[in-house]
C-alpha cells in the first residue's frame, strides 16, 4: 500500500526520527514521533513544528484573476492590499463546500495563491479549471514544487527570528505575509496557522524545506505529527474538511457564515446559501461538553434522553489542554441551542453533555 502513496519532501526526515507513519489524504504522514500528549503540550506551551508539505498551492493570474478569485470564493477579496491571507470556502451551487482554504493576495498585482488541502488539490485544480470558461486568466497547480513547515507556539516568533534568521516575522500581525528568500528561492512567511496558537508558516522549494526543517531540528524544536494537529485544530474550534464541512456540510450549516460575504455580487453557492440564512438549515455543527471521560468519537450516535436519535458526532477527543471529554456534532437544528442536554452513545452506553460554543479552548492569535 505504502507504494501507492506520495512521499512529502520531509519523508526521509519522520522515518529517521521513527515518527508513526499512516495514510493521510493520499500521502504517508508522521502521525506522532513521541506522544500526541507531548507534542500537543509542546505547541500551547512553546512551540513545535510541523511537515505541511502535502498542502496544495495553485496559482491564479491574469488581467480577471481577482474578479475570477472572488467568483469562487465565498469571502472577499477585493478591497485588501497585497499581503493579505483570507480563510475561506469554495462551494457547488448547491451550497455544499468543494474545499476550504486560503487566499493569498499576492504582491504582484493581478497574481493570488490559493492553498488547498492536500486529499483536495486534483479534485480542486479540476473544478477551478470547469469554471474559467470567460475569464482571461491562468491557472497553474505548482503543488509538487512547493515544501511547507508550520512552525506554531508561544515561541515561535522567537524560534523563527533566532533559527531561521526571519528578522523582520515582528512585523507581521494576524492573516498576513511578507515575501522573502532562502537560499535564491521564494520564500512565502505568513503568519498563519491550524493550532488556534500563534505561528508562522513558512513555503519554499523541496530543498529550501528540507533545510529549515533540519535546522529547526538541531535547534531543538519538537517535531508534531497529524495526531496533536488534529487535537489542537479541534480545541480552538477550526473545522476539518472531511468532518465539520464537506459537499453535504455548507458553511452555514458548520456555521462558518462569516467567512461568506453575501454582500457580494455574486458567487459560486451564493444563492443556495442566501436561501440557507433566509429559510433555515436541517442541521446545524455544534460543540457539546461531555460529562465524563469518556471519549466521543467520529460517527458515534446523539440521542435524547428518551433514545431518540438526533445527531452524529465529527470529531471528539478528552482535550489535552482542557482535561474534559469533549466533541463537534451535526445535530438537527432544533437540539442545537447553548445548554441544550443531549447524549453521546458510546457503544452499549449512553453519557450526558451540554451543547456549548464550538471554540472550546481560548485561542492566542498576534492580532
Amino acid at each position: 500500500m505504502e507504494e501507492q502513496l506520495k512521499k512529502t519532501c520531509l519523508y526521509d526526515s519522520h522515518v529517521a526520527l521513527g515518527a508513526k507513519m499512516s495514510p493521510f489524504a493520499g500521502y504517508m504522514m508522521p502521525i506522532q514521533y513521541s506522544t500526541i500528549t507531548d507534542e500537543h503540550l509542546a505547541v500551547r506551551n512553546h512551540v513545535g513544528m510541523f511537515d505541511v508539505s502535502h498542502m496544495g498551492e495553485i496559482f491564479v493570474e491574469g488581467p480577471d484573476a481577482e474578479k475570477f478569485v472572488n467568483h469562487i470564493f465565498t469571502n472577499e477579496i477585493r478591497g485588501y492590499e497585497a499581503g493579505k491571507v483570507l480563510y475561506g470556502m469554495m462551494l457547488y451551487p448547491n451550497g455544499g463546500v468543494v474545499d476550504d482554504l486560503l487566499v493569498y493576495r499576492e504582491f504582484v498585482p493581478d497574481h493570488f495563491l490559493l492553498v488547498v488541502n492536500a486529499a483536495n488539490i486534483d479534485k480542486d485544480y479540476a473544478w477551478i479549471m470547469d469554471q474559467v470558461n470567460g475569464f482571461d486568466v491562468k491557472v497553474d497547480n505548482q503543488s509538487e514544487k512547493w515544501g511547507q513547515v508550520a512552525i506554531q507556539g508561544p515561541e515561535a516568533e522567537k524560534t523563527v527570528i533566532d533559527v531561521l534568521g526571519i528578522k523582520n516575522a515582528p512585523e507581521l500581525t494576524f492573516y498576513t505575509y511578507f515575501n522573502s528568500t532562502w537560499k535564491g528561492e521564494r520564500m512565502i512567511v505568513s503568519r498563519t496557522g491550524y493550532t488556534g496558537e500563534d505561528g508562522f508558516e513558512v513555503y519554499t522549494s523541496i530543498k529550501g524545506t528540507q533545510e529549515i526543517w533540519r535546522m529547526l531540528l538541531d535547534a531543538g524544536v519538537t517535531p508534531c505529527g497529524l495526531g496533536c494537529r488534529d487535537t489542537l485544530r479541534f480545541e480552538a474550534g477550526l473545522p476539518l474538511y472531511g468532518d465539520e464541512l464537506s459537499a453535504e456540510i455548507s458553511p452555514i450549516m458548520a456555521g462558518l457564515g462569516i467567512f461568506c460575504k453575501l454582500e457580494k455580487e455574486e458567487f459560486i453557492g451564493k444563492d443556495a446559501l442566501v436561501d440557507q440564512k433566509t429559510n433555515g438549515v436541517s442541521r446545524k455543527l455544534v460543540g457539546i461538553e461531555i460529562e465524563d471521560k469518556a471519549i466521543p468519537r467520529a460517527t458515534y450516535p446523539v440521542e435524547l434522553e428518551d433514545g431518540t436519535e438526533v445527531g452524529a458526532v465529527t470529531t471528539g477527543y478528552h482535550s489535552i489542554s482542557l482535561d474534559k471529554s469533549i466533541c463537534f456534532a451535526m445535530v438537527a437544528k432544533d437540539y442545537s441551542a447553548l445548554g441544550t442536554k443531549l447524549f453521546i452513545r458510546i457503544r452499549k452506553r449512553v453519557f450526558p453533555g451540554i451543547v456549548v460554543k464550538k471554540r472550546f479552548y481560548q485561542t492566542n492569535y498576534k492580532k
